[in-house]
């Protein structure tokens, strides 16, 4: 610490050096005329003939990277929002006083670059800098070295810092602007309607987990942050809203892990007259849309594993799962007893005296979920985990639900509606139960909801999408805090 403080004090008395010469420290009226990237693509395989014929002057702006000092010449990168360039700034070209205050300059300085084109004698596109100026001193100087494991954690939270010396990351959230922008041209083709509903609710419904609580004052009203858009989405299905789809937060007071962040970006959707069935070819459809826009392939690397999405893709029940990948027989968890008596003899790490088809659940995320490389979808979920859910029509222990996993990861929840008000009530009623039996995540009852429901919602189908983890997947990215800007750390000591 005490070398930073000694290179940030050098960097002070320069500023205070340059403000000494009569420079304004911070001013605001540099317009740059280009980005390194217009003229890298202008002129990036201009001829040197053509260079050296060609009388414009180009402005830019950016940060100094990469200073190389050859006594009366130094060569530097100008690096902006596209790219990078190199600038040649000479003491003949600059004048004595203009040469003087370059060399005041530091690695990370933001400064506006005016100067011609040329190229090196290794064939370099290069401004030769007629004259450079100070937008803003750099106090704090950038890291040598900002890979590695041991700055993971300063990377996440100085992302500021990280987006400026790694460029592969400022890539990588280039392509996730991307990933949404593609995604929302996907539903709008598709006669969809991008709508917003409330962040705070006075009910946290729409999915199984816990809350966010705030305070409004003026109402004297405790409100939630929502854990879910679906039943306000709901509600405009009911509307006349027969396509629509919301890209916003959601929040859950839960646990922070490489796949888990409080704060998370969720693509949620819902379709009239559709069937869960016919979301499982959208999805497909979707995710292709994706990967041939970001990756140019249906097969995309992850974690060391090429996934392929060719459509269509595997469909495998949640008992099936736990068959195949655990071992299990299906008699044997067809049964409460039967479900506990495996998960003991396979030492799982899952609570037994929840019933069974929470069990049922559990089960399968240990045994099966990690192993679910390829592309699946997990059909055959029971009711008593879907209360939002239609019931399947032969089998009305279960619902009309998939899971979607990829590379051992769940990226999409989707199921065709329940729209029967009175089946609704008595699913809110059950919640409620299991909610005096100290069931936290069960859902409370929304009266507003089922009112809406009782005016009649169409038959449909919704589907909920992590966008964060949708951006792991065509960026391989090992943790979702690599592809979330400001992911949420503990407070620095």
């Amino acid at each position: 610490m005490d070398d930073l403080t000694e290179q940030m004090e050098v960097r002070r008395q320069k500023l205070f050096k340059l403000k000494e010469f009569g420079q304004t420290l911070y001013p605001n009226d540099f317009k740059p005329s280009h980005s390194t990237s217009q003229i890298v693509a202008d002129f990036g395989q201009a001829p040197e003939d053509q260079l050296n014929v060609l009388e414009a002057t180009f402005s830019l702006a950016g940060r100094v990277m990469g200073i190389r000092s050859f006594g009366k010449a130094s060569f530097f990168h100008l690096q902006d929002r596209k790219g990078r360039l190199q600038v040649y700034a000479r003491r003949d070209r600059l004048g004595e006083e203009g040469f003087r205050l370059f060399q005041l300059l530091d690695v990370g300085d933001i400064v506006g670059v005016q100067g011609r084109l040329f190229r090196t004698k290794t064939g370099e596109l290069t401004v030769a800098a007629e004259g450079i100026r100070l937008l803003c001193k750099c106090l704090r100087p950038l890291p040598e070295k900002w890979h590695g494991l041991a700055d993971v954690e300063a990377r996440y939270r100085q992302r500021y810092v990280d987006l400026m010396v790694n460029r592969e990351v400022r890539e990588l959230f280039e392509k996730r602007s991307r990933i949404v922008r593609l995604v929302r041209r996907f539903f709008e083709e598709r006669d969809f309607l991008e709508v917003e509903t409330p962040m705070m609710q006075s009910i946290a419904g729409g999915a199984a987990a816990r809350p966010f609580i705030t305070h409004h004052n003026t109402l004297g009203l405790d409100l939630y942050l929502r854990v879910a858009p679906e039943l306000f989405l709901k509600r405009l299905l009911v509307g006349g809203a027969e396509r629509v789809f919301e890209l916003n937060r959601n929040f859950r007071n839960e646990g922070v892990s490489v796949r888990h962040n409080p704060e998370f970006t969720m693509l949620e959707f819902y379709q009239a007259y559709a069937t869960y069935e016919d979301l499982m070819a959208l999805t497909e459809e979707l995710f292709g849309t994706i990967a041939q826009e970001i990756v140019g392939s249906l097969k995309v690397s992850m974690g060391g594993e090429t996934i392929d999405l060719l459509p269509p893709w595997r469909r495998l029940s949640l008992s099936g799962a736990i068959e195949e990948y655990g071992g299990a027989r299906r008699e044997q968890i067809s049964t409460l007893d039967g479900l506990r008596g495996y998960a003991k003899e396979k030492a799982l790490q899952v609570d037994t005296a929840l019933p069974y088809g929470n069990l049922l659940v559990e089960v399968f995320e240990e045994v099966a979920e990690s192993r679910l490389i390829q592309p699946t979808f997990i059909t055959g979920y029971p009711l008593e985990v879907s209360p939002l859910a239609r019931k399947n029509d032969s089998n009305p222990a279960l619902v009309d639900r998939f899971e979607l996993y990829i590379s051992g990861k769940e990226l999409a929840n989707a199921f065709s509606e329940l729209n029967d008000p009175l089946d609704q009530r008595s699913r809110f009623q059950q919640q409620a139960e299991a909610r005096r039996s100290g069931d936290e995540l069960a859902s409370p009852t929304d009266e507003d909801f089922l009112r809406a429901l009782e005016y009649g919602m169409p038959p449909a189908a919704g589907e909920g999408i992590g966008i964060d983890r949708l951006v792991m997947l065509f960026t391989d990215s090992a943790s979702i805090r690599d592809v979330i800007l400001f992911p949420l750390l503990r407070p620095e000591r």
